[in-house]
């Protein structure tokens, strides 16, 4: 299958725009967002053509941007074969060999969400994930498909990190990484440390992508994204490399 365009015909499903509101990235915009409608098929063929398309899963729902006027967000991902880590990157996989990688389905799990309690109520107060709640991570972060996972970094039997990502026939789909927030795991860099053992477990399975999802040029909490390089950008219904950023 072709990584820069679909196949699965995609024509006859039907979406929905929502109404306009304040925009989660860019202070003093509004957004609208476009989603497939939650009664079509969410099977393993639709997601991947619409993952060729920009856009993300969200719990059970499948969406991109779809604003008026703005075109801030741009979907990107990391071609698998020309990847090579930066001095500082290939350092964070050093301080973090003594991790234990386990990879599970994307059930719901006490421990996890203890771990997402603290990480959204230190780091993410002032984000649309605050206040954390059982529902809220339930509906974003599980999902009993086959293609959707987790993945845990234990350093003996701690819980740092989870990463949750979705497996598609053209490469692995970067969901959401919440780590530990104390002070003496700020080294590590696990976030980092997340997308660079996604990109080494699609090497191992032979796919040719990673997806990091929206990318936004004015957006601070985006910018540990251009440090994978090269990107591949979205434009329109192709994905183009990028100039390094």
């Amino acid at each position: 299958m072709s990584s820069n365009t679909p196949h699965q015909p995609v024509r006859d499903l039907r979406f929905f725009l929502t109404v306009p509101h304040a925009c989660s990235y860019l202070e003093g915009r509004e957004a609208t967002t476009l989603f497939l409608d939650p009664q079509e098929s969410h099977g393993q063929g639709v997601y991947d053509a619409l993952a060729l398309l920009g856009f993300r899963r969200s719990g059970r729902h499948l969406y991109r941007p779809h604003c008026e006027g703005c075109s801030a967000c741009l979907s990107v991902r990391l071609p698998v074969a020309d990847f090579t880590p930066s001095r500082v990157q290939r350092r964070v996989a050093r301080r973090n060999a003594d991790l234990r990688l386990i990879e599970r389905p994307a059930l719901f799990d006490p421990e996890h969400y203890a771990l997402y309690d603290r990480y959204i109520r230190t780091r993410h107060v002032d984000g649309d994930m605050y206040p954390p709640s059982h529902e809220q991570y339930r509906t974003f972060l599980t999902l009993d498909e086959p293609y959707s996972r987790l993945m845990e970094f234990r350093l003996g039997e701690r819980l740092l990190a989870v990463a949750a990502f979705d497996r598609l026939e053209h490469g692995l789909s970067a969901i959401y990484t919440f780590f530990d927030p104390a002070p003496e795991w700020n080294r590590r860099s696990l976030g980092t440390f997340a997308v660079l053992c996604l990109v080494e477990q699609a090497r191992r399975l032979g796919l040719p992508h990673v997806y990091l999802g929206y990318w936004i040029r004015e957006c601070r909490k985006m910018a540990y994204k251009e440090n994978f390089q090269p990107l591949e950008i979205l434009d329109g219904r192709h994905w183009r490399r990028s100039i390094p950023l």
